[in-house]
């Protein structure tokens, strides 16, 4: 090298010092078996994962595609700021995600075959918080303005990490918000003791600050049009209005008083609600809205919090977690059980709710069926049912009331149709991510979808065609799942405290997350087994 940038590691491979490298390619011209390359700004925020790429499985299972390895051995250097951007080119919200993520990547941790997987999300979440106790985002470079402008409707996880991508690319993203504030779910559907708004605030500035601009309380049909937007000069646009609807129970008696949707709930929920003592509320569903929802009516003082849930346990789509602390703090969950009637008294006001019990039966390709069991039926008392079963997006509009010309098109399941690999939505040059498209789904495949439609959208700008490779990786690389790991310790995955249950649900707003002690994260940070540079490091030390 010429400016002394690259030198071969103790383990022969080949160390870069990125202060001096100058990106002149000579070290890819003479490396004998192209392992080395060259990737521009542009070029790292546009890949993605590829079959034949060296990936880490933490790597590959990630959503966001998140380069995991690297950021911990950034973290490892005592680089936190190189760590938080190796995250920030495929996630922009990172404090948020890291605490609202399931992190899959944890599960299929190589470590997990010694003792157990790295605490990833604690790592991620360290260094969120690192950022935010300093009070300034870290420097983001943007590329040079291109001049194109994109509108995007929605600023939820989706349509915030489009904008922030769209940015980066040197595009000018501007957000149009039905709402006061951005955030979408983030800010109206996940409770402060999960989610704080700080944080919610923290994250969105950061990707303001790069000059993406929003305008709030505009609502598409009423304030303005897709052809508005055109008008404006607008030459792409991005549809991320999220999945607000939510269908009814669709059983006898759901109208009377006292039977709310969760949405509305979680709106209303310590600002017009502010106490349930005395009340029994039933809360009917099996997704973490229910269990935010159930954990919130204890906190005001419900005499009784019954959850009625249509799966088992291990089927429901919470995380194990919440459902656990929902348990811990005194909500009960009734498994394999569905409603079938409410009753009300003389002035129409909710006064039971009837379910049945269910029994799950194997079907065709190992799929469950759940019949009712006959005679199972049983009452449970109620002053308050909140139904917490499925969101879908409102699309009456976009196939009802906009031009044809888009050429919208809505699946089974009532959510936009899109291309998979380019999340082009309609003609022309619509794109849309997060749940409209997918249903309700996690934050952080609504911030990788966001990533995708940016892409799409800058090689339409900028080239007028999307490519898309061939050789994606879409499904875990058998062949990096190995049997036998070696290391020299066995230490526990980090445990960090919460706040007792008795505690915890005494306020809406105490954070239950407990403070992560540097010392402990550094030493969680070295049980990474450094997969993905090489297989992975056996004599690698962890304490």
């Amino acid at each position: 090298c010429l400016f002394d940038a690259i030198s071969m590691g103790p383990n022969q491979y080949p160390i870069v010092n990125l202060d001096r490298c100058k990106g002149c390619g000579k070290c890819v011209e003479v490396c004998p078996i192209g392992v080395i390359s060259i990737a521009r700004q542009t070029d790292r925020l546009l890949k993605f994962n590829l079959k034949n790429d060296c990936l880490a499985p933490c790597e590959q299972k990630c959503p966001a595609q998140i380069d995991i390895p690297l950021f911990i051995s950034q973290m490892l250097k005592n680089d936190y700021e190189s760590a938080l951007l190796t995250i920030k080119e495929r996630n922009p919200l990172v404090l948020t995600v890291s605490r609202l993520c399931a992190h899959a990547c944890e599960n299929i941790c190589r470590r997990n075959i010694a003792d157990e997987g790295v605490a990833i999300s604690k790592l991620e979440r360290f260094l969120g918080e690192w950022e935010m106790d300093s009070n300034k985002h870290v420097p983001i470079i943007c590329a040079p303005d291109t001049g194109h402008k994109v509108a995007l409707v929605g600023s939820g996880p989706a349509g915030l990490s489009c904008a922030y991508f769209l940015r980066r690319l040197g595009h000018r993203p501007v957000i149009f918000e039905k709402r006061s504030k951005p955030g979408g779910m983030l800010r109206y559907g996940i409770p402060d003791y999960r989610l704080s708004k700080d944080i919610v605030d923290w994250d969105i500035e950061g990707i303001l600050k790069l000059g993406v601009k929003i305008e709030t309380n505009a609502v598409l049909g009423k304030q303005f049009t897709l052809d508005d937007l055109k008008a404006r000069g607008f030459e792409s646009i991005f549809l991320g209005l999220g999945a607000w609807s939510t269908p009814l129970l669709c059983i006898q008696g759901e109208n009377a008083a006292g039977v709310v949707n969760s949405l509305d709930f979680l709106a209303e929920a310590g600002v017009n609600i502010t106490t349930l003592e005395g009340e029994k509320v039933v809360v009917v569903g099996e997704s973490n809205t229910a269990m935010d929802c159930a954990r919130i009516c204890i906190r005001l003082g419900a005499l009784s919090v019954i959850v009625i849930c249509p799966q088992d346990q291990k089927g429901m789509s919470a995380r194990k977690s919440d459902v656990e602390r929902a348990m811990e703090e005194g909500v009960e969950i009734m498994f394999l059980t569905v409603p079938f009637q409410i009753k009300s008294d003389n002035y129409g006001h909710v006064t039971y709710i009837e379910y049945s019990q269910l029994l799950p039966i194997e079907g065709k390709n190992g799929a469950k069926i759940y019949n009712k069991i006959p005679g199972s039926g049983d009452m449970l008392e109620a002053q308050l049912v909140i139904a917490a079963y499925e969101r879908k997006p409102d699309l009456y509009y976009l196939c009802h009331e906009e031009k044809p010309d888009y050429q919208f098109k809505t699946s089974g399941k009532w959510t936009l149709t899109a291309n998979k690999d380019t999340l082009l939505a309609g003609d022309p040059n619509v794109f849309t991510a997060g749940d409209m498209y997918t249903g309700r789904a996690t934050v952080i495949n609504a911030v990788a979808d966001g990533r995708k439609a940016a892409r799409s959208i800058h090689y339409m700008l900028s080239q007028g065609e999307i490519p898309i490779p061939e050789n994606l990786q879409r499904k875990i690389n058998t062949k990096s799942i190995i049997k036998n790991i070696e290391v020299q310790e066995h230490i526990p995955k980090l445990i960090v405290s919460e706040t007792p249950a008795e505690f915890r649900k005494l306020s809406l707003r105490r954070d239950i997350a407990g403070k992560l002690p540097k010392d402990l994260i550094i030493k969680e940070a070295r049980r990474c087994l450094n997969c993905g540079t090489i297989c992975y490091d056996q004599s690698k030390k962890t304490a």
